[in-house]
């Protein structure tokens, strides 16, 4: 098979469509035959050689993927070859080909086409494990989310303004910040020139947010921290704004707060809090509603596999609203 490859690291250009053994399905895989996958951040990191794929994972980008089932391992029940599937993954979504854990599988959802299904696993798992079973956002909450119109930000606003919360979010230009008001938002921030801690604080009178959802890391944590509720919780899942940053115990605790942060790559499959759970949750909460239209993945283009680069020079420029999408 063809598979994106990184035989060294640095800037765009080091990815390289080369030929590759093809996979072959363990006990409790499938093989699928990839049609889409989808661009992260963590493709971008890994690229660069700051993001070591976990022990056991394909070495080729590719967090999440769409395709058909084209080989069955041992042990395998409730799918069959010729099934259309999505499916989060540990990497080799950037590939004709992947082997795939079957608690990682996800049915096609009603109303969506196998090439933009590739937009939906790690969006999906990433915003209800974090907003949902960790944060416990519920209906009369007050969320912001940073980076709201990227593919994690777009799906969270309407997976959280779908249940009943005030969604406020961050965004650049805007294009972007209009984009995310059409999607549920109540109000989009320009991170460029407004203060988003006084701005959520004055629009809440003075309540603040009960969960914020943070791809920025030390940049963005006391802030972060200034604009959370009585009891409220701050997740971390990106590091954009660095690593190292200082934080008060004292304001914390004075909120009764707490700030926890979360990687999905690197979970084990199966037991708690594992990727298997995950799925089922999204696949029993979230796949109806994409189901019935309420929900829907943002794509903002697709291109080819072979057109990496290209992929990750728009990602980086940060023009995109939502997911760009490889297509083999």
């Amino acid at each position: 098979m063809r598979a994106i490859t990184l035989p060294s690291f640095g800037g765009p250009e080091v990815l390289t469509w080369a030929e590759v053994p093809d996979p072959v399905p363990a006990d409790g895989e499938v093989l699928v035959e990839v049609a889409a996958s989808a661009v992260n951040r963590a493709d971008v990191l890994q690229r660069q050689g700051n993001y070591t794929p976990p022990p056991g994972a394909s070495p080729y980008p590719g967090l999440e993927c769409s395709g058909r089932i084209t080989a069955v391992g041992a042990a395998v029940t409730g799918w069959q070859v010729g099934e259309e599937v999505c499916a989060l993954l540990a990497g080799g979504g950037y590939a004709e080909r992947v082997a795939v854990p079957v608690g990682q599988l996800l049915p096609i959802p009603a109303s969506v086409d196998l090439v933009t299904a590739a937009a939906l696993p790690e969006v999906t798992c990433t915003v209800w494990s974090n907003v949902f079973m960790l944060a416990g956002l519920a209906a009369g909450d007050v969320f912001l989310v940073h980076g709201g119109s990227s593919g994690i930000g777009t799906m969270a606003i309407q997976l959280a303004a779908r249940a009943g919360a005030r969604v406020f979010c961050t965004a650049s230009t805007p294009v972007k910040r209009e984009r995310c008001l059409e999607l549920g938002a109540e109000i989009a921030i320009d991170y460029h020139n407004e203060d988003f801690v006084d701005r959520v604080r004055r629009s809440t009178d003075g309540h603040g947010a009960d969960v914020v959802l943070d791809n920025m890391g030390a940049a963005y944590l006391e802030r972060n921290v200034d604009v959370l509720a009585t009891g409220g919780r701050l997740v971390v899942i990106g590091m954009q704004g660095g690593v190292r940053a200082e934080l008060n115990l004292g304001t914390l605790l004075r909120k009764r707060a707490s700030v926890s942060a979360t990687a999905l790559r690197s979970r084990p499959v199966d037991g708690p809090g594992g990727k298997a759970e995950i799925v089922a949750a999204v696949r029993e909460n979230v796949w109806p509603t994409i189901a019935a239209g309420e929900v829907r993945p943002v794509v903002d283009r697709v291109l080819p596999m072979s057109e990496a680069a290209a992929a990750h020079r728009l990602l980086e420029a940060s023009g995109h609203v939502g997911k760009i999408l490889l297509a083999t």
